[in-house]
């Protein structure tokens, strides 16, 4: 269902079963997965890549070439950047056009979660099953199930695929079903019980 004042370009791909909702702005080039949801007044870019079964809510703003994987949510007034030197004008004061910069993507993977008012700068990776905390600067790239929070962007805990924190014991670190976890150089992961 694609709301009557959502604008979607022409050249857009919209998955089956995909929402977009008022005033959401998607662009030629753009690919959004199926089942997915996008909010009112969200913007999507020309040649974003968003996987199946993602939310991005009210308001979100995602710039290319950002690649955003299968069950993320994006909260409202979130920002995935993609220019890590921003300017308006050159050095010698002429106005900088789409030749003058050069865009750098970010990478959303699996079932993170980046919430609202959240600023993703470019370049960055977020991994799988990640938290980034409401109103965070991302500047480093995320792990694997790490929480972050703050300005900038630094790590508080570790959550399980429900967004749930984990619990550190002699064994390790565990999540509320008891479901065992080790820590790896891309992040936590679930290990046998």
């Amino acid at each position: 269902m694609i709301a009557d004042d959502a604008r979607v370009e022409t050249g857009a791909e919209i998955g089956v079963g995909t929402h977009v909702w008022h005033l959401a702005h998607i662009r030629t080039g753009a690919m959004v997965g199926s089942q997915c949801v996008i909010g009112g007044g969200a913007y999507i870019d020309t040649g974003v890549r968003i996987g199946d079964l993602c939310k991005i809510q009210n308001q979100a703003q995602v710039f290319a070439p950002a690649k955003v994987g299968k069950g993320v949510f994006i909260g409202p007034g979130a920002i995935l950047t993609n220019d890590r030197n921003p300017r308006a004008v050159n050095p010698d004061r002429s106005p900088k056009s789409a030749a003058d910069w050069d865009a750098t993507g970010i990478k959303i993977r699996t079932g993170a979660s980046i919430g609202a008012g959240a600023v993703v700068v470019a370049g960055v990776t977020v991994g799988e099953w990640a938290f980034v905390a409401a109103g965070a600067i991302v500047t480093r790239d995320v792990l694997a199930h790490e929480l972050v929070a703050g300005v900038p962007a630094r790590r508080i805990g570790w959550v399980d695929r429900n967004g749930r924190r984990l619990a550190e014991d002699d064994n390790g670190w565990v999540d509320a079903d008891g479901n065992r976890y080790s820590l790896t150089e891309t992040g936590m992961w679930e290990t046998d019980r």
